[in-house]
């Protein structure tokens, strides 16, 4: 069915011992939708991704990926589901010790056995596609400046022309020219792909220029979902008290004592 969410989470739990981080997490993301999570930080953004990605298992409820439930998943199907997943991760993640060339082509070279000057080849295109030079593709990382590594970290999500690109915090760390660079760079991609794209954020300024659609996470819970030009007038005042960053409201932050 074209209709069929790219996506579901259906009733997610997930605790760490009394600590519950996810309460009932239900949502569905459409093929080709760009859907970003805004929270706080120690709302559960990260462990929603985490087990959207299989790197953990929900206590319970169902992930659905094309509609096939991949949380009890044999390890073989899992790695074929893997194959439509593509990622930049907050810091970066870059390998030191390999070119950035070689950073970009990891998925081709390890996951999908690609020819290593074939995958070069690859790499330098999709390099070229986050407006990088050809001479990038044989300096290391440390060479380079932090807006330029997160865009080598982005040509790295999109090597291998994934179905869905997953987006941690994609802006922390950057000036905020830099990061708005990273935002439009996302949207152009992701377009070009045709990708279904999911993201975790703080940043306001991100989540609307990238996002299709958004849902605020707290207490473990979904507590608005709607279109992005609708989040302005979500009528939720833990909604209205985050995306204008206000020390007054509901939200008080938890401080050790």
């Amino acid at each position: 069915m074209t209709d069929q969410p790219k996506i579901q989470l259906i009733d997610v739990h997930k605790s760490f011992g009394p600590k519950t981080v996810l309460d009932g997490v239900t949502v569905d993301i459409a093929r080709g939708e760009s859907f970003v999570i805004i929270g706080g930080s120690g709302t559960g953004k990260s462990v929603t991704l985490k087990c959207i990605l299989g790197l953990m298992r929900p206590d319970r409820g169902r992930i659905l990926v094309d509609g096939e439930d991949v949380v009890d998943m044999s390890a073989r199907d899992h790695e074929r589901v893997m194959k439509k997943f593509g990622m930049l991760f907050q810091g970066g993640a870059l390998f030191d010790s390999l070119p950035v060339w070689e950073n970009v082509a990891f998925g081709l070279i390890q996951g999908l056995r690609m020819d290593r000057r074939k995958a070069r080849k690859k790499a330098v295109e999709k390099l070229a596609q986050v407006g990088l030079a050809a001479d990038v593709a044989d300096l290391s990382p440390s060479e380079l400046s932090g807006g330029m590594q997160k865009r080598v970290a982005l040509a790295r999500a999109i090597a291998a022309e994934p179905e869905i690109i997953f987006f941690d915090e994609p802006t922390t760390g950057l000036d905020p020219i830099m990061a708005d660079v990273i935002n439009d760079l996302i949207v152009k991609c992701v377009k070009e792909l045709g990708a279904t794209a999911v993201s975790i954020t703080h940043d306001m300024h991100s989540a609307r220029k990238i996002s299709d659609r958004m849902a605020m996470l707290y207490h473990g819970r979904l507590i608005w979902t709607g279109a992005t030009v609708d989040v302005d007038r979500a009528d939720n005042p833990y909604v209205d008290q985050f995306i204008h960053g206000r020390a007054d409201g509901p939200i008080k932050m938890e401080l050790r004592r």
